[in-house]
């Protein structure tokens, strides 16, 4: 069963929002929400493709996928800022 838009936002602000914490940044919940959509996207594309695990559906599984991507971007767009 796959996620709704409603599904993508819940999903999106929790991996967003988790992520901030976790790098130690501050944003809004817009950002948040960006953060963790881009990033379930970048976790979802790694997880299929490189791992070859499958994801999807409201669960637990793509939520730490969807942290785990947003957490990657946070570090990466950290890299690109520092420059």
């Amino acid at each position: 069963m796959g996620l709704g838009i409603i599904g993508w936002l819940v999903i999106g602000v929790v991996a967003g929002w988790l992520a901030e914490k976790v790098m130690g940044r501050n944003h809004g919940l817009l950002t948040n929400l960006v953060v963790g959509v881009v990033g379930a996207l970048l976790g979802g594309f790694i997880s299929n493709n490189l791992l070859g695990v499958p994801v999807g559906g409201f669960n637990l599984v793509t939520l730490l996928v969807a942290f785990g991507g947003a957490c990657l971007l946070l570090f990466l767009l950290g890299l690109v800022k520092r420059r």
